[in-house]
């Protein structure tokens, strides 16, 4: 068995991280796949600078309106099936890579989301809703066909309390609502882990993203809403999961899970 390192991120624009040169740090790692969301760019629009590393697959995911949404998939490994996953997306707002890859036995089906954010209108709440459950019900059903499942992305929610600095000055905003909470219940319901959880238990104050006003992320003022998650029959693989909180470069920080496959 071999162990993988896969890297989460949200850069808010791709091209805004590249001009801070916030992704060199990928020539020295040893990342296998790395998923990046909110890119905001058409594939032409990336700077060739933004790393030097040669993935073996890259695959851009772009919205169709543009400057918005986005996600990338750099992997050194080439899967055997890729797919933007409109039916789920179906908006077309370029918020899912979807690869599969044979990983010794075990066949994966791995996915990078952008999640919808609900905060704007209540139509845009609805939406996330609704893209939470055609997400689960893909998952479920690749499921159901042998796939063991791997999930990253910002999933656009705090989970629980201790996923938030100030938890009850945000329950009635999305983000931190009943209902949305609620899926994330049903997701490990369902045989989902959340591998930080996993591997950290119930320590506190491990955020992923900070707004950028009143100083939040020198201070810590938080929100954990980017995720790793395995299928439960993963769950023994998990060799580590960890928040990379010293990345600068967005109001995300990058996100990691080794995994012994």
């Amino acid at each position: 068995m071999k162990t993988y390192k896969f890297i989460s991120w949200n850069v808010n624009g791709i091209r805004a991280v590249e001009k801070k040169e916030a992704l060199k740090w990928i020539d020295e790692d040893t990342v296998n796949i790395l998923g990046l969301q909110e890119i905001k760019a058409e594939e032409d629009q990336i700077p060739a600078t933004i790393f030097e590393k040669e993935f073996a697959f890259k695959h851009i995911n772009p919205c169709s309106i543009k400057g918005r949404s986005g996600t990338a998939l750099y992997s050194d490994i080439e899967p055997f099936f890729y797919d933007n996953t409109r039916v789920v997306d179906i908006l077309d707002e370029g918020r899912i890579n979807e690869a599969h890859f044979n990983f010794g036995d075990k066949k994966i089906a791995y996915f990078n989301v952008y999640f919808p954010n609900g905060q704007s209108k209540e139509e845009r709440l609805v939406y996330k809703m609704e893209f939470y459950d055609r997400f689960l019900e893909h998952c479920e059903n690749l499921k159901k066909e042998g796939f063991s499942i791997i999930v990253c992305g910002d999933v656009n929610t705090a989970h629980h309390p201790i996923d938030l600095a100030r938890p009850k000055a945000n329950e009635k905003k999305s983000g931190f609502l009943p209902m949305e909470r609620e899926w994330m219940d049903k997701l490990i319901a369902c045989g989902y882990v959340d591998t930080l959880r996993h591997i950290k238990g119930d320590e506190k104050e491990l955020y992923s993203w900070w707004s950028y006003r009143a100083n939040a992320r020198a201070n810590n003022v938080g929100w954990r809403i980017d995720y790793f998650y395995v299928s439960e029959d993963l769950k023994d693989n998990i060799k580590d999961a960890y928040i990379m909180n010293d990345y600068m470069g967005s109001d995300h920080c990058p996100i990691a899970l080794e995994i012994e496959l």
